[in-house]
């Protein structure tokens, strides 16, 4: 008679889990220096204390890294993948004017991998320390069978809030406002299923070293959001460019709007190499552009909004014409 299975012969070994829980506690304690959570330690759900806030409103997001995390796995870059994962729900978190409180995260394995995900923790603990948000917890989880060897399932969610009173509100949008952009770090964590395809195509179009600049993570913005209220500029909308590019995230913004943008040429070697092998007009849908955040204010607040954070520059007009018409200056 065959002897009685245990879970970690199917595959899963849940004390090599809890010792992994262990092993990153030092990344998770970094997270909570500025904010706390709040109730005792043992509850299988993270708390925080709101009374700080007079009238607050929820505000949650949820994303993931997409198909760049297939060539940050291949180049052994996980800490990126962290970062990643936290800058694209922290950012849109930061649209409404809020605070991000919490994060937490989903990171699937067909074994569990200490030092790689380790290391996707280090990347997320590095970016939520710098915007203070706490890393209130997650599930890893081994799935073998489900997940493929080599693969890493990875996914993210925030939790913000911000005062009522200052709830960005786009409706206030008029003819004559001004956009402000601010300068992306790379293609963030948007279009590379295109990059992955052009590569594809065209294998010599980067070196390797071109490519793992190309790989830079997505930068926050939380220092833009930081000078805007520090200076008491109150943005009537803020944008985090993401997929569908400055078009269709502007567009969502403007009711019977448009604007006419003027795009400083992107100064990005490898972005621009690739960039040859795109459709010229699908490329305005796909990527950044080299903008990764943008800001409308009005036109007596450009001047100090252009001064918040690093990067900014004016970059277009509210016009009564519907929809987005880019243009890149010259070179």
């Amino acid at each position: 008679m065959a002897g009685k299975l245990t879970y970690k012969e199917a595959g899963v070994d849940t004390r090599e889990a809890a010792a992994l829980v262990k092993d990153i506690g030092s990344h998770v304690r970094r997270t909570q220096q500025a904010r706390q959570l709040y109730g005792a330690f043992g509850l299988f759900a993270a708390a925080y204390d709101l009374s700080d806030y007079d009238q607050p409103v929820l505000v949650t997001g949820c994303d993931g890294v997409g198909t760049k995390l297939e060539l940050l796995l291949e180049y052994d870059l996980p800490e990126i993948a962290g970062k990643d994962l936290v800058a694209m729900s922290v950012n849109d978190i930061l649209t409404t004017g809020g605070d991000p409180l919490l994060f937490l995260d989903y990171i699937g394995l067909e074994k569990l991998d200490g030092d790689r995900v380790t290391r996707l923790i280090e990347g997320m603990a590095d970016y939520l320390e710098d915007c203070k948000c706490i890393l209130a917890g997650g599930e890893t989880a081994e799935m073998p069978g489900i997940v493929p060897p080599g693969i890493v399932e990875l996914s993210g969610f925030c939790i913000g809030a911000v005062e009522k009173r200052d709830l960005i509100d786009p409706t206030q949008i008029k003819e004559g406002d001004v956009l402000v952009g601010y300068a992306s770090d790379g293609m963030h964590a948007n279009g590379w299923s295109l990059v992955r395809r052009i590569l594809k195509e065209y294998p010599d179009c980067l070196t390797k070293e071109e490519l793992i600049a190309l790989l830079a993570p997505t930068r926050l913005y939380h220092d833009v959001t930081g000078d805007l209220k520090k200076e008491g500029v109150i943005p009537k909308a803020m944008a985090h460019i993401t997929g569908g590019g400055l078009p269709e995230n502007l567009e969502r913004l403007f009711q019977g709007m448009g604007a006419d943008l003027e795009i400083p040429y992107w100064e990005n070697e490898a972005a621009q190499k690739v960039m040859q092998h795109a459709d010229g007009e699908d490329r305005f849908h796909t990527f950044n552009m080299g903008i990764g955040w943008v800001v409308i204010v009005s036109e007596e607040d450009a001047e100090k909004a252009c001064a918040a954070g690093l990067g900014g520059k004016v970059i277009g007009r509210m016009v009564p014409e519907e929809g987005v018409r880019v243009t890149i200056s010259a070179v």
